[in-house]
This record gives C-alpha cells, structure tokens and sequence, in this order.
C-alpha cells in the first residue's frame, strides 16, 4: 500500500475528525492484511503472529473560552512479528499524527510502539 493510499484512507476514515475506535481497528486489519488485530486483550488471549496489538493511552482536551472544546484520543499501538524487517511498522508510521515511540524484543519476537492519535 502506498503512503498516498494510507493518508487518503485515513482521511476517509476519520483520523483528521473524531474518529470511532472500529474505525482505527478496520484500519489496522487493512495495514497489517490479516484480522490479527486486537485491542486491549485479556493476559489469557492466545495471539497469532504478526500482530498489532492496541489499547487507549491518552485523551488531549483543547480548551476554548475556558471550556472543553475538542478531545483527541491517543493509542499506543504496538506491531509484533518475528521478522526484523518486517514493512508493517513502516506501513503504521505513515499514519496521520502518528509517532514512533521505542523498539524492544521479548520472547523472540520484535515490539515496534508508537504513539497515535485518531
């Protein structure tokens, strides 16, 4: 997928607007092309790789006149495959508001994190 097809997809979706959250998650299926997409899973849940795994961080209030104006949820969305150089971290950078946080390995897979804002 192309950056041009990411940003326009994103536009699409909401991520310039209040966005609803199963709109990030039909976003990330798509990136990622498997449905191993989960947000906030139990301890319990047996992943399948690669994944992306998501959870709510952060809400960013802008005040205007003293009074709330407008929320801005933030998401910490982690990508976990086996694969070092694996593209889809790449895909999930080119997201609108998106920051890339840190890289870590555990278990023998790769945990790419960033920071979104949708």
């Amino acid at each position: 997928m192309l950056k041009s097809e990411v940003l326009g997809l994103s536009y699409l979706l909401g991520a310039f607007t209040m966005a609803q959250r199963e709109d990030l998650q039909a976003l990330l299926v798509l990136l990622l092309g498997s449905t191993n997409v989960y947000y906030q899973p139990p301890p319990t849940l047996v992943m399948k790789y690669p994944c992306i795994v998501y959870k709510r961080e952060f809400k960013a209030t802008i005040f205007a006149g003293n009074r709330p104006y407008r929320h801005r949820k933030r998401y910490l969305v982690t990508v976990i495959d086996k694969d070092p150089d694996s593209i889809i971290p790449d895909k999930i950078a080119d997201l609108p508001l998106c920051i890339y946080d840190r890289f870590y390995t555990a278990d023998n897979l790769n945990h790419d994190v960033f920071k979104l804002f949708f």
